[in-house]
């Protein structure tokens, strides 16, 4: 297994905030897909603080019951934080084309994954180089529509 390497770390931070600003910029509607994947703002409530989150993300695969994202975190040897966030508190809200929708998160049952991860890899092959660099399995969130968002 490898280290992340700083500068990809680097690209990658640079990357979400140069495309968040562009979000602020435009109410949310562009930029729509990053290298193909849906472009999606997740809102979490902190696990430890309680205070509001959001993180810009892409949707390897979606349709109109769900959304899927990864919880890569570029190959580390941890999980990200808005992912134990959504665990902790599995009420969260998506934003897409600048309207935000109440949803549930789950982490893909394994039977869900088996049949996720190749479409995710095949959407962005990256993946699966982050799964070869991290010892833990990189969980799929799936988000589903709810009725209200708080």
């Amino acid at each position: 297994m490898q280290k992340p390497d700083r500068v990809a770390e680097a690209g990658a931070w640079l990357l979400e905030n140069g495309h968040r600003m562009l979000l602020a910029l435009t109410g949310g509607r562009y930029p729509r897909t990053v290298m193909g994947m849906l472009t999606v703002e997740l809102h979490t409530v902190g696990r430890k603080s309680g205070k509001p989150y959001t993180n810009l993300l892409t949707s390897p695969v979606h349709d109109k019951e769900r959304i899927v994202v990864v919880a890569s975190k570029g190959g580390h040897q941890d999980h990200p934080d808005w992912y134990k966030n959504a665990m902790a508190n599995p009420e969260v809200g998506v934003t897409v084309d600048g309207a935000t929708v109440p949803m549930l998160a789950r982490t893909a049952s394994p039977e869900e994954r088996a049949e996720l991860w190749p479409r995710v890899v095949k959407a962005y092959k990256g993946y699966a180089g982050y799964q070869r660099n991290t010892p833990r399995e990189i969980p799929l969130l799936i988000l589903e529509r709810r009725r209200a968002f708080r």
